[in-house]
């Protein structure tokens, strides 16, 4: 897992951008990416409750597993599973440790939502 603007490294594999919408400031030609799932992110409305405050990631991130679950982000999900060699989840949000992209990344390594 990255910040979208940070620079690939040779391990990356395949950085794909998981936000829902795309990030502020940033031209797609300056985006290295390889794509863009925006079906895997939070709902709008998930994401508007949630408003980046730590105290409501557990809950947060229990909603999110959740809507993984379901379509269309669990058909997003599966392309992210299927992806072979490494994979580099890419986010614009600033604060990772409390993100959907972590939630993401633990299903990802668990194997299930």
């Amino acid at each position: 897992m990255k910040r979208v603007r940070d620079e690939r490294a040779e391990d990356d594999g395949t950085r794909v951008l998981v936000d829902r919408l795309w990030p502020r400031g940033l031209a797609a030609a300056d985006a290295d990416h390889d794509a863009w799932l925006r079906d895997v992110a939070p709902s709008a409305e998930l994401r508007r409750w949630f408003a980046h405050d730590p105290a409501k990631y557990d809950e947060f991130a229990r909603r999110y597993r959740a809507e993984l679950a379901v379509e269309p982000a669990a058909s997003a999900l599966a392309i992210l599973r299927d992806t072979t060699g490494p994979l580099t989840l890419l986010t614009a949000t600033r604060d990772t440790d409390h993100s959907h992209a972590r939630v993401l990344a633990e299903v990802l390594r668990a194997g299930s939502t």
